[in-house]
């Protein structure tokens, strides 16, 4: 039977210990605040657009990628509800256009311009009425022919990074500010162990698990969703070693001191859901504005998911993913680095 004064003293005491606590008192209050600022960033604007469109301008028009596009380029852009957005080109974007994922490219280069359409895109038909019925100068067609990525193929990398990233930050981040706290960490400080041997094995461990679960449900849903795979298993499974790595040496950064399991909680939210929002995961940044961008490299899911898609759709190969290997490489060196020269077995 519930004594209603033992209740009415638990209730309060574990009250008081969480309103004493100010740093899990302040996450709890700011990152609400910091998630609607940052959702409103992302999504504020006009409404969703039908169409997507990739412009290659002129030198002279702008120089950055991301700079605004105006009809006077040419009327087709001032077209509604299209999400014209400026593009480098190349065959990586006309493989876009063969898999679906833009609705159209546009060459303004040169004189007459140029412009790919996939013939069995049924946007990309839409488009191409409305480019040939608008008044500016005709644009010489050009076929980019492919079979359309499904969204389940397109999409099965971030929620598989997106479940590694919650396992590698919480797994890692989570247990060692509860070792610290329940004084097992300060018994290990006892014993001849170092902490380079401490975190090693806490990165080893995680890492196993990891990459095994990770594994096992790719594996898994691939027999039953036959995923379309058209670069190797092997540089797939590189790639998730090296991204797993990073994300695991994320979570030994915010584990390295913080003792109060509950800011633990705030910060690796802080870092878990902006990754979720801006990686990626269930939408192309594709057209973002820029500081969006650039953001989201800041983020090992980022080039994970890219590298991972890449090798997927695109039979990429880990030469063909310098950038993001190397950004991937170096996160891991850098937030090793900071988690061995940061971490204290107690807070004495």
């Amino acid at each position: 039977m519930i004594k209603p004064a033992r209740l009415k003293a638990m209730t309060w005491a574990r009250t008081l210990e969480f309103l004493r606590d100010r740093s899990a008192l302040g996450w709890n209050i700011a990152f609400p605040v910091l998630m609607v600022g940052a959702f409103a960033l992302v999504f504020s604007g006009p409404g969703q657009p039908l169409f997507k469109v990739a412009v290659v301008a002129p030198d002279g028009a702008a120089a950055q990628a991301g700079a605004p596009l105006t009809a006077g380029l040419h009327p087709f852009l001032g077209t509604e509800h299209v999400l014209f957005y400026r593009d480098a080109g190349g065959e990586e974007t006309i493989a876009k256009v063969s898999h679906h994922q833009v609705d159209l490219l546009l060459d303004l280069r040169t004189q007459p311009g140029r412009y790919w359409i996939n013939a069995e895109s049924a946007k990309g038909e839409t488009l191409e009425k409305l480019l040939l019925a608008s008044p500016g100068p005709k644009l010489e067609r050009q076929a980019a022919t492919g079979a359309r990525v499904r969204y389940v193929d397109w999409v099965v990398p971030g929620l598989l990074g997106m479940n590694m990233m919650f396992s590698c930050l919480f797994g890692i981040g989570y247990v060692i500010v509860r070792y610290r706290k329940s004084g097992y960490l300060k018994r290990l400080n006892a014993t001849p162990l170092t902490p380079l041997e401490f975190l090693s094995a806490q990165l080893l461990s995680r890492l196993a698990l990891t990459l095994t679960i990770t594994v096992g449900c790719f594996i898994g849903m691939t027999l039953i969703l036959h995923f379309r795979m058209d670069g190797s298993y092997l540089d797939l499974f590189i790639v998730t070693l090296f991204a797993a790595v990073s994300m695991i040496a994320m979570g030994l950064v915010v584990a390295a001191r913080v003792s109060s399991e509950e800011f633990a909680g705030g910060v690796l939210n802080l870092l878990s859901w902006p990754m979720m929002v801006l990686s990626g995961v269930f939408f192309s940044l594709d057209g973002a504005p820029r500081p969006v961008q650039i953001g989201a490299d800041l983020f090992p899911l980022t080039h994970l998911l890219a590298a991972a898609r890449a090798i997927m759709l695109e039979g990429a190969g880990l030469a063909d993913l310098g950038y993001n290997l190397g950004a991937l490489v170096l996160m891991s060196v850098l937030f090793l680095g900071l988690g061995a020269s940061m971490f204290r077995w107690t807070n004495d």
